[in-house]
């Protein structure tokens, strides 16, 4: 609300989370939103690069890259492929919470949702374990002699632990932003009249999970 000279009325209520350099707090969810959907649109630019060098690859050194792909754990991938759809279902419940005033519910689903990812971290962390010990390293590591008699296969290895890599980084960044957004839960800072930092997180974290969707199929099945 606005007085005659253009400038906000005194008289209009001012939102406990409304940050001084806005009007109001919807002008200040719409700027919150926008950004993180564009954040996200650069994330996908980052991870669409890694696919495009994946797919020439794979268009060159077709044969080596499924034999490749058959080295890999496919159950512990499967596991893993699980858990993130699960956590993308509690993350998703908690911000509903949160909408609706469940608090208690909102940071069970929460706690739930950085249980998966840190399960889905040592489960990679198994997978890499693995993988140092048999030399199916990239660059100047790899030693896996069964596969030393395919062209590029040290170039699909280099691919594997460059994306599953940076994925796992994701994760943690997103575990990092569930644990804060779970904080301000507790504190009470979000609830049904102010939740955007919540549904934000969500969204980054359905991202490290849709990016998950694309990987395990790619370096897993085919």
């Amino acid at each position: 609300m606005s007085s005659s000279d253009g400038h906000p009325s005194h008289t209009a209520h001012h939102h406990p989370n409304l940050a001084g350099h806005f009007d109001t707090i919807q002008q200040q969810d719409y700027a919150a939103r926008l950004g993180m959907w564009l954040f996200l649109g650069t994330e996908v630019l980052l991870f669409a690069g890694l696919f495009l060098g994946y797919t020439v690859y794979r268009h060159f050194y077709h044969e080596t890259f499924h034999h490749c792909s058959r080295a890999l754990d496919i159950k512990l991938g499967t596991i893993n492929t699980l858990v993130l759809i699960t956590s993308s279902l509690s993350v998703a419940l908690a911000y509903w919470c949160v909408k609706v005033g469940k608090r208690t519910w909102a940071i069970g689903a929460l706690v739930f949702t950085i249980l998966c990812a840190a399960g889905f971290l040592c489960i990679k962390y198994l997978e890499y374990s693995h993988k140092f010990h048999v030399g199916e390293l990239p660059g100047k590591w790899f030693r896996a002699e069964e596969l030393m008699q395919f062209p590029a296969a040290n170039m699909y290895f280099t691919i594997y632990f460059l994306t599953t890599g940076l994925h796992a980084f994701h994760v943690i960044v997103g575990m990092s932003v569930l644990i804060w957004v779970m904080k301000g839960i507790i504190k009470g800072r979000y609830n049904p009249d102010y939740y955007v930092p919540v549904e934000l997180g969500a969204l980054y974290w359905h991202l490290v999970d849709l990016v998950w969707i694309f990987l395990f199929p790619l370096l897993y099945l085919i």
